[in-house]
């Protein structure tokens, strides 16, 4: 898939825009902060390509190690920006629980700002809402 003209997340990939400080840089994903954290430390990680929801992706090498390596990004901005987080938490908003039609990884050191908060992030099971980036990569395993 190509970039999308329209989608925000694809101009911060391609660093056309100046408001958004990227935490992280590689060939293959950019990391930056949530413009409205939910947690002390708030990071998404998005893959360069466009990817529209975690529906997109297949149990095949190429997307197991996407999702790899942007947890493994995710985790290591977390543990040099909030070492003393006792919590952390990664995952996916699953379709229509996705506020961005691209694929982004939420990175949150806990506690969260707010009660409400907690709620954004919990599992509805077959419903969707928010799914561990360690579930996902189980169903993508070749």
């Amino acid at each position: 898939m190509t970039a999308s003209p329209s989608c925000i997340f694809c101009q911060f990939a391609r660093n056309s825009t100046t408001t958004t400080t990227l935490l992280h840089t590689d060939e293959k994903v950019v990391a930056f902060q949530d413009i409205n954290p939910s947690a002390f430390r708030h990071y998404l990680v998005i893959p360069v390509e466009h990817i529209a929801t975690i529906k997109d992706l297949r149990r095949r090498n190429e997307d197991y190690s996407l999702v790899s390596h942007m947890l493994n990004v995710g985790q290591t901005l977390l543990h040099r920006d909030a070492p003393n987080s006792t919590h952390y938490r990664f995952g996916f908003h699953q379709p229509p629980f996705n506020s961005v039609n691209h694929l982004h990884l939420h990175c949150l050191a806990l506690p969260y700002v707010s009660r409400w908060k907690t709620v954004k992030y919990t599992s509805l099971g077959p419903l969707g809402g928010f799914i561990e980036a360690r579930k996902v990569l189980e169903k993508l395993k070749p």
